[in-house]
């Protein structure tokens, strides 16, 4: 399992502890240092079953500076993974990949659920 995420952010935090607490292995890694590619985000995109705008950090400064809320809803899926490759911090988080399912932000029921702890 892949955990996707941006260190100081306290979801992100929560969501480690929780895995860590669950003793879920997973590995590691800093969104901010490595930007999600385009392959990877439509991968992930396409296993979540999630609206593509799901995947957009909304309440993140960057969302706001770029207008996105208004800008979105005109863009094809291949301009939206394009932006959001483009910089981490447009990447809603944490984002948690297995084999089997992607989980896009962290709601510890829906968490449970889907590892089966």
């Amino acid at each position: 399992m892949f955990f996707i995420c941006y260190p100081k952010c306290t979801t992100c935090q929560k969501a480690k502890k929780w895995l860590d607490d669950n003793k879920i292995e997973y590995e590691y890694r800093d969104i901010k240092n490595e930007n999600p590619t385009i392959d990877e985000l439509t991968k992930w995109y396409k296993k979540s079953g999630l609206p593509l705008k799901k995947f957009f950090n909304t309440s993140g400064l960057l969302y706001k500076s770029l207008d996105l809320k208004n800008k979105l809803p005109t863009m094809s899926d291949e301009e939206m993974l394009t932006l959001l490759a483009s910089d981490g911090m447009l990447v809603k988080r944490p984002i948690l990949v297995s084999g089997d399912f992607v989980l896009v932000g962290f709601k510890e029921q829906e968490w449970k659920e889907k590892i089966g702890k």
